[in-house]
């Protein structure tokens, strides 16, 4: 009797030194998931004598030590954010941040800030970004120098977030929108100003056309002028000729002339051939 309750209490023993083994075994393992990374906990203090700890197996005190998990992946933030122009027209601007925890700092943002960081550091972070940008700006700059406003918010954005040891890889200005009023008064003013362009086009190229014809009708009546001169200037030589030389109109005579003898027909019928004689 006395030997089976010796026995029983060996094996009761035995299993719960199995168990205080697995429970110790259990809790000094602990596992980092895919796309994480660890932040070791002494205490429930962090440890920021060491980094943050890499996907997988990894082992620590038991009952002392623990591990909190911070995704490092890209993350995606949306934001709606009302503001003032700097002609005090309200704009609604939507804004949407990738971003990712500083894989080497994330024990320091745990520390400083904890897991809820885009309430309290992104949101505050985007709002007051873009509240200050868009106030350097007036409504329709916002529209017409769209790049621009987007670089400054991207950097000051970028610049604000980095501090809490949060990287930014794209900000995105999705929209700007404004009251139904002021846009359509935004289109009017830019189909007025393409249309005054286009008159300024027009009168530039009109001008250009008017030269062109001057330039050529200028030249056309040059060359007639020259033509005529030209003429002028032959017939006064052809009467300097001849009054110089009397035998200068008989030459001409014989230049023109056919070849083909001329037929004279005298009383009778008889043709006779009249050749003129040089005096």
């Amino acid at each position: 009797m006395n030997v089976n309750m010796n026995a029983a209490r060996g094996v009761a023993i035995g299993i719960i030194i199995l168990i205080i083994i697995g429970v110790v075994a259990f809790a000094s393992v602990k596992i980092v998931d895919a796309g994480y990374r660890g932040v070791l906990l002494h205490w429930n203090a962090v440890d920021l004598t060491q980094p943050p700890l890499d996907e997988g197996l990894h082992f620590v005190v038991p009952f002392q030590d623990d591990i909190v998990q911070l995704e490092v992946r890209t993350l995606k933030y949306d934001a709606e954010t009302r503001s003032a122009s700097k002609d005090l027209q309200t704009v609604e601007t939507t804004v949407t941040v990738n971003y990712n925890p500083d894989k080497e700092r994330i024990h320091i943002l745990y520390k400083e800030i904890g897991l809820d960081y885009e309430n309290r550091v992104i949101q505050p972070a985007i709002e007051e970004t873009v509240k200050q940008v868009t106030a350097n700006y007036n409504a329709e700059e916002l529209i017409t120098k769209r790049p621009l406003v987007k670089s400054d918010i991207e950097n000051a954005i970028r610049e604000r977030l980095n501090q809490f040891n949060i990287v930014t890889q794209v900000i995105s200005i999705t929209d700007f929108e404004f009251s139904p009023l002021f846009a359509q008064a935004i289109e009017s003013k830019v189909e007025a100003e393409q249309k005054a362009k286009k008159a300024e086009n027009d009168l530039i190229r009109i001008e250009v056309e008017a030269r062109q014809l001057e330039a050529q009708a200028e030249g056309t009546a040059a060359a007639n002028i020259a033509e005529a001169r030209g003429e002028a200037e032959a017939i006064a030589i052809i009467n300097k000729a001849l009054a110089e030389n009397p035998n200068y109109f008989e030459w001409l005579k014989i230049q023109a002339w056919d070849g083909k003898l001329p037929l004279v027909v005298g009383e009778g019928g008889t043709p006779f051939i009249q050749i003129p004689v040089s005096p």
